[in-house]
C-alpha cells in the first residue's frame, strides 16, 4: 500500500495523452461572437516563426525525459506540415522555472516568434503569458490548469472539465441521475469535484452527495466506511471518483465496494484514465467502471508512428506538444491573416490532432473529443467512440 501514496509530483499543473501523413486539418468555419480577436495578424508570404518552450534542463529527470519526448513530437508535427505551410521552429529551455519561462518567452518574441507552444507547467505558462501580453503573441500552453487560461494564454492539456462533461453526458444518457462524488481534499481532488458538479448543473442535475477524505492512506481507508454509510441515505446510482492510480484509486476501488457500495447496483465512473494500469483491472470498482479516454485508434497510430521514427514510445503528454504545433500549422494553412490570433485559433470546427479532435475556446480553455470506455474481462472496451467532428458531437 505504501507506494500508492507517492506524491502527485509534477503532473498537476502540466496536463492529465497516424501512420503516414497525419490528418492535420482545420475546419475553416469562422468563430462567432462579439469579442475582438486578440493577437498578431500574419503575412501569408512569410515563414511563420514558432517558439516551443520546454523544461529541457529541469532538475527532475522525469521532467527532462518528458521534455525530450515533447520536443520530438513537436518536430514530428513540423515534418508532417512541411508540404503545406512555411514554418520554422525554435526550442527554448525554461528549466521548469517561472522566471526563466518569462525570460525565454521575451527572448523568443525578440527573435521573431509569432506564436509560442508551451510551456509545460501552469506557473511557467502564466509567467510567459504575462511577460509577452503586450506583444500580441499567443501562448498555447501544454498545461491543463484552466485557472491560467484567458487573454493570450490557452491550455492544451486534458482538463477535468472536459472529461467531466463527457462522462456526465454519457451517464445522464444511460439514465444515471443520482450522483455521489468522492474526492481527496487536495488541489486535484477539489478541482475534479468542482468540474463534475459544474457538469451536473449544466445538465439540470445535482449531486445527491459529495464526500471527501484527507490525502493520506489511513484517512482514505477510514473514509470508505463513512462514505458507504452515507450512501445508504442518499441512494446514489452513480459514484464519480476523482482519484488516479497515484492518488489512491486502487484502494478506493477495492475498499468502497467492500464497504457496501455495490458495483452491481451503483455505477462507478472515474475522472482519470483507468486503462493505464492493467494490473488493477480486476478490482471491483474498476471492472465495469466507466472512464473517458482520447480516441484509442488515433492514439495508437501516433504512438506507433513516434516509435518508428524515434525508436521508443512517446511520453503520454507528448501528443499535446504535437497538437500545439499541428493547430498552428492547420490554422496557418487556411491562408487567413488571423491564423495566429484568437479568431484563427478558435475555429468552431477545431483541429485534428494526434489523439483526436480538439478545439480552443475564446476563454482559453479546450474541448477534446473523447471516447467512453469500460473494463470488461480485464480488457478495455469502448462503449462510445470518440467523435470524428464536433458537428456530430452535439456542440
Amino acid at each position: 500500500m505504501v507506494s500508492l501514496f507517492s506524491s502527485m509530483r509534477y503532473l498537476w499543473g502540466a496536463v492529465l495523452v497516424l501512420c503516414g501523413v497525419f490528418l492535420i486539418s482545420a475546419c475553416v468555419a469562422p468563430s462567432t461572437g462579439s469579442r475582438l480577436a486578440g493577437g498578431l495578424s500574419i503575412d501569408g508570404l512569410k515563414k511563420v516563426q514558432v517558439a516551443v518552450l520546454l523544461p529541457v534542463s529541469a532538475a527532475d529527470p522525469g521532467v527532462r525525459l518528458l521534455a525530450v519526448s515533447a520536443e520530438r513530437a513537436a518536430r514530428m508535427a513540423m515534418e508532417d506540415l512541411a508540404l503545406r505551410v512555411e514554418m520554422e521552429m525554435r526550442i527554448y529551455d525554461t528549466a521548469g522555472l517561472e522566471a526563466q519561462a518569462a525570460e525565454m518567452a521575451l527572448l523568443a518574441v525578440e527573435e521573431g516568434a509569432q506564436v509560442i507552444v508551451g510551456p509545460l507547467f501552469s506557473g511557467e505558462a502564466n509567467a510567459a503569458g504575462l511577460a509577452i501580453a503586450s506583444s500580441g503573441v499567443s501562448v498555447l500552453s501544454l498545461s491543463n490548469n484552466v485557472d491560467i487560461a484567458g487573454g493570450n494564454v490557452y491550455v492544451l492539456g486534458h482538463t477535468f472539465q472536459n472529461t467531466a462533461d463527457r462522462l456526465v453526458a454519457y451517464a445522464s444518457g444511460q439514465g444515471k441521475n443520482r450522483a455521489l462524488i468522492v474526492h481527496a481534499n487536495n488541489i486535484p481532488g477539489k478541482a475534479g469535484s468542482n468540474a463534475i458538479e459544474q457538469s451536473l448543473v449544466s445538465r439540470g442535475l445535482k449531486a445527491v452527495g459529495i464526500e471527501s477524505y484527507e490525502f493520506t492512506q489511513q484517512d482514505l481507508v477510514d473514509a470508505m466506511s463513512r462514505i458507504a454509510e452515507r450512501n445508504e441515505s442518499i441512494d446514489a446510482d452513480v459514484v464519480f471518483l476523482t482519484a488516479d492510480y497515484d492518488g489512491g484509486l486502487p484502494l478506493i476501488a477495492q475498499l468502497l465496494p467492500e464497504a457496501g457500495i455495490d458495483p452491481e447496483s451503483v455505477q462507478y465512473v472515474g475522472l482519470s484514465q483507468w486503462d493505464v494500469l492493467p494490473s488493477a483491472f480486476h478490482l471491483p470498482a474498476i471492472q465495469g467502471g466507466w472512464f473517458a479516454m482520447p480516441s484509442p485508434i488515433r492514439t495508437e497510430q501516433f504512438r506507433a508512428r513516434f516509435q518508428s521514427v524515434y525508436g521508443n514510445a512517446p511520453h503520454p503528454l507528448a501528443a499535446i506538444a504535437y497538437d500545439g504545433v499541428a493547430a498552428v500549422g492547420a490554422s496557418v494553412a487556411t491562408g487567413n491573416r488571423d491564423a495566429l490570433n484568437r479568431k484563427g485559433l478558435t475555429l468552431i470546427g477545431g483541429f485534428q490532432g494526434a489523439a483526436g479532435i480538439f478545439r480552443l475556446r475564446r476563454d482559453g480553455t479546450i474541448e477534446r473529443g473523447l471516447a467512453v470506455a469500460t473494463i470488461d474481462g480485464n480488457q478495455v472496451v469502448v462503449l462510445e467512440e470518440a467523435p470524428s467532428s464536433f458537428s456530430i458531437f452535439g456542440f
